[in-house]
């Protein structure tokens, strides 16, 4: 293997490891127990709205090199909201107290009964904040050997329930719209939005290990997308399926991490609950700090340096560990309507930093994201009761994408715009 091909490999385990957290394990067995018959279908669509994003948002940062050359066209104060809307998301919003609620219902509830979440998040949270102040050269440690175990526990679990199913795949549905749901379930990783964080550090990367021409780092870091995406193509297809295997157990009224466990307890005994239960908890320690370092980073580099590292990472452990005590499957309802809303203008800026350098005017790009905003408030309204019916027959609404046309349409008056905007200069 030459140098080449093994960065790539290299790379795109750390990229595996970046994108896969422990909370992404709930989503794959109940979007299969959701999509029955149609479990595919329902998990292409996922795939595609989780990895395949999230790989075109990795190169969209690459190609713009970094962030700021993906939002930042649509001006100074739009791009800062955007981006401080996503390091919230997967910050203290919803990420991070995930990690939390992740441990305690999948590693801990399992094994201890009635242990107070109150107690447990303060404790969860007190680690948090002790390893993201001190700067633990412990988490890295942990995270080198937790990646490749919580893929082998995976695959040994996915393999016994291909081998050995739980139960027969049904003939029922239980959702009405296969495609959304598959979609949605996709939103909830949130993987494109932590991708527009990822891409600097993947071009980092391949810059430290020598590969300094722009040719050389695009086979490095594609090549690395390739093995990320299959890893997690094989990992994501065989939770699906094993989330099918259980629909004649199950209906939609169990807990995601219920599932979870109840799919370990099946096909490994107890000795793989508990072992699953520590390596899942391992995981999202390490998940929860790399999220709260980058976060506190951030918004302390965004005030300038006024407001310390030290002191933005106690606001956020504390804000995380109150929001925790909501529970999974409730922080989970509460990020579907907020991620709705903040991905579909991230998405319309990512695929127009594709064709930057050909758009002259930044009326496109502000119009563009603008339509796309307000179609995607609307939608959310809709979905809150909201009178607005004539949303669903818009262009590719049953799958979720209803903002799409009405985002092209406003690039195209922002196209105008900018051009009437050359003609008087």
């Amino acid at each position: 293997m030459n140098r080449r091909h093994k960065d790539i490999f290299v790379i795109g385990f750390a990229l595996f490891s970046m994108f896969f957290g422990a909370g992404n394990v709930i989503f794959p067995p109940y979007l299969g127990l959701s999509c029955g018959s149609q479990w595919f279908l329902g998990f292409l669509c996922y795939y595609v709205a989780d990895i395949g994003l999230a790989l075109l948002a990795l190169f969209a940062v690459l190609r713009g090199g970094g962030s700021d050359g993906v939002i930042g066209r649509v001006g100074r104060l739009p791009s800062t909201l955007l981006m401080s809307a996503i390091v919230l998301c997967i910050g203290p919003m919803l990420a991070i107290p995930r990690t939390a609620a992740t441990t305690y219902e999948m590693s801990l509830a399992p094994l201890v009964a009635g242990f107070s979440p109150v107690l447990f998040s303060a404790l969860f949270f007190a680690l948090i904040l002790l390893l993201c102040l001190r700067e633990s050269a412990v988490v890295d440690i942990v995270g080198k050997v937790l990646t490749p175990a919580l893929l082998i526990g995976l695959l040994i679990l996915i393999i016994k329930g291909v081998v050995d199913p739980i139960g027969p795949v049904p003939d029922r549905v239980l959702v009405d719209n296969v495609p959304f749901t598959g979609i949605e379930a996709g939103y909830q990783t949130m993987d494109v939005l932590a991708a527009m964080v990822f891409g600097i550090i993947v071009l980092k990367s391949a810059r430290d290990k020598g590969h300094t021409d722009p040719k050389d780092q695009f086979r490095v870091v594609a090549g690395a997308g390739i093995v990320a995406g299959t890893a997690l193509l094989v990992v994501y297809l065989g939770l699906t399926y094993l989330g099918v295997t259980t629909s004649v157990f199950f209906d939609l009224t169990v807990l995601r991490t219920f599932l979870v466990v109840s799919i370990v307890r099946n096909l490994m005994g107890f000795s793989g609950v508990i072992l699953f239960s520590v390596v899942v908890a391992l995981a999202c320690i390490t998940t929860a700090v790399a999220l709260v370092c980058s976060a506190a980073s951030y918004f302390s580099k965004l005030s300038g340096g006024r407001v310390s590292y030290a002191c933005l990472v106690i606001v956020i452990c504390v804000f995380s560990a109150v929001t925790s005590n909501f529970g999974l499957d409730q922080i989970v309802s509460i990020a579907a309507p907020i991620l709705n809303i903040v991905y579909p203008p991230t998405l319309v800026l990512i695929v127009l930093a594709f064709f930057g350098r050909r758009i002259r005017s930044d009326w496109v790009f502000r119009m563009a994201a603008l339509g796309a905003l307000i179609f995607s408030v609307l939608t959310v309204a809709a979905d809150f009761g909201a009178p607005l019916g004539f949303l669903k027959h818009l262009p590719l609404a049953a799958m979720g994408f209803g903002w799409v046309v009405p985002a092209i349409a406003c690039g195209l008056l922002g196209a105008l715009i900018g051009r009437a905007a050359r003609a008087q200069a």
